[in-house]
């Protein structure tokens, strides 16, 4: 007989309660090793709570002092960025998470900015995408952090466009789809980054529209859930990376938005707090963040606003004067 826990029975509510309280409480047990084995994720960990809260409408359910003098104890001299944990190196990820809490939580003024837009810059390879760090490693996600970073701190005028979007061009597929690197395989992830970039960029004229969208809602498995590449299994993640392209293009009514919220749900702990990739599965505060974005999308009733461009509140990318036209699903009441 098999002595494996069962999993808990599904919801068909958002347990937004639990899921601050999941939030409030990581990182806490500073003894547990999985907390040394994320470090290489702590910065973008607490852009991922804190923006979750912030959708859920408790900002103010984490001490902004102590997020900020984290975010700054983060900074790496040395390179003029942010490593994502004290003494990491910098990266541009950890970059950009540093740049988004500290515009989140108005303080901006805590940055050395021009020692930042430099760091940035210096990353963008001849042929126009970017490295992660001074490694040399090159990603479509890398570009899209040096694309929002820029854009956030008003620098974007600094970033060489036309070479920046003709690589993006040369990484479209005749799926509409774009990869990682030139010749790569269309991936959810990788189309929002690159459909993202664009946004920010004013260059959506690249985007072969209805054939994206048509790849993105085929992303749509009978369970609801959405994957990221064909023959892939569902992760409640792509609820975002999906529906953020599909709201900048104007096709979230394209998928089943009732069925994928149902999915969404279903992979909350009803005990714990927290959303999980799947049902059953242990969940993280990765999982958790993508989770409820994708819900603010469709709408859900009770959430604010989330800007998928800038997968931040969309308040403050309004404040920016940053919004760019996409469209969710308007909001259900509660």
């Amino acid at each position: 007989m098999s002595t494996s826990a069962k999993p808990p029975p599904a919801t068909d509510k958002l347990l937004a309660d639990l899921h601050v309280s999941y939030i409030q409480n990581l990182g806490k047990n500073k003894d547990d090793l999985a907390y040394h084995l994320t470090s290489h994720l702590r910065l973008n960990a607490i852009y991922w709570g804190f923006t979750a809260l912030s959708i859920l409408g408790r900002p103010d359910a984490l001490s902004r002092e102590e997020m900020v003098d984290f975010v700054m104890s983060c900074w790496d001299e040395e390179a003029g960025g942010f490593g994502a944990h004290p003494d990491h190196d910098a990266h541009l990820l950890s970059t950009l998470s540093a740049i988004q809490i500290l515009v989140m939580q108005d303080a901006l003024d805590r940055m050395d900015i021009d020692r930042v837009v430099k760091f940035i810059l210096s990353l963008q390879q001849p042929s126009g995408v970017f490295a992660g760090d001074s490694f040399g490693e090159i990603d479509t996600r890398f570009l899209y952090c040096a694309v929002n970073a820029l854009s956030l701190l008003g620098r974007l005028d600094e970033l060489d466009k036309e070479k920046t979007v003709g690589y993006i061009e040369r990484c479209r597929n005749y799926d509409g789809g774009f990869g990682s690197t030139v010749g790569a395989e269309s991936h959810a992830a990788q189309v929002f980054v690159c459909v993202a970039a664009l946004a920010i960029l004013d260059r959506l004229d690249v985007v072969d529209v209805d054939t994206l969208a048509w790849w993105l809602s085929e992303r749509q498995l009978p369970n609801g859930g959405l994957n990221g590449r064909p023959e892939k299994l569902e992760d409640v993640c792509y609820s975002f990376w999906v529906l953020s392209a599909l709201s900048i293009l104007n096709k979230v009514p394209w998928i089943d938005a009732d069925m994928l919220s149902s999915f969404i749900l279903s992979a909350q702990d009803p005990e714990g707090g927290g959303i999980a990739d799947r049902p059953g599965d242990m969940v993280d505060v990765f999982h958790t963040h993508f989770g409820i974005a994708g819900l603010s999308i469709l709408g859900y009733p009770g959430l604010v606003d989330l800007d998928p461009v800038y997968c931040m509140p969309a308040s403050v990318i309004e404040s920016r004067g940053l919004r760019k036209g996409w469209k969710a699903l308007e909001r259900k009441p509660a």
